[in-house]
């Protein structure tokens, strides 16, 4: 791993503490810098707080959505250039627009797999520090 992987930064937003502790785990084991929220308001709190370089974002939770939390973002040009990877188990084709629509990079769905998930942010900060 490069010395300058640490130094990026991913914001983890689910409502479900395990889906967190799991992600969580994966990218501070390939050496990422993490924090984590819980609702789409405290998303758009820690966004100003520890600017995340890319969030990994659920879609279904309370307060304000995954979607709203993207689009709220993207209307922030501070924020425009932060990579948004849905995670979600919302899965239809109409999500995936949306998700898209709303300011997504990539849109992956649960059950996910923990090797894509890794190879997919590690090929992000690749091109990224790059």
């Amino acid at each position: 791993m490069s010395a300058t992987i640490p130094q990026y930064r991913i914001l983890i937003v689910d409502d479900e503490p395990n889906i967190v502790l799991a992600i969580e785990f994966l990218m501070k084991q390939a050496g990422y810098e993490v924090a984590k929220a819980y609702n789409g308001l405290e998303a758009l709190e820690k966004v100003n707080e520890f600017k995340p370089h890319l969030i990994i974002l659920d879609v279904m939770m309370p307060h304000m959505d995954g979607f709203e939390v993207a689009r709220t973002l993207r209307q922030d040009d501070s924020y425009f250039n932060t990579k948004i990877i849905f995670l979600t188990a919302q899965g239809t084709d109409r999500d995936m627009a949306k998700g898209y629509g709303s300011g997504g990079d990539i849109y992956l769905t649960k059950p996910f797999d923990n090797k894509e998930l890794t190879t997919i942010v590690q090929e992000i900060t690749e091109y990224e520090l790059n």
